[in-house]
C-alpha cells in the first residue's frame, strides 16, 4: 500500500506506482490519495482515501 496526498505530477505518479515494480507476486497493490478520479494502472488499484476511510470502497489485503 502506498499513500500520497495528491498524484499531482507525472513524477509523483511514477514514484507511488513505481514502488510496486520490485513486487512480483499476486498480492493486491493499492495507491491511496485524495484524487477523486481513478488512476489505476498495470494491476495497481488507485482509491480515493476519503472513500476508503468511510467504507465506500472494497479493500482486500489477501
Amino acid at each position: 500500500m502506498q499513500v500520497a496526498y495528491l498524484l499531482s505530477s507525472e513524477e509523483v505518479i511514477e514514484r507511488e506506482f513505481g514502488a510496486f515494480d520490485p513486487v512480483h507476486d499476486s498480492s493486491p497493490k493499492y495507491v491511496l490519495s485524495l484524487d477523486e478520479y481513478d488512476m489505476s494502472k498495470d494491476g495497481i488499484i488507485h482509491l480515493n482515501i476519503e472513500n476508503w476511510l468511510l467504507g465506500k470502497v472494497d479493500f482486500l489485503l489477501s
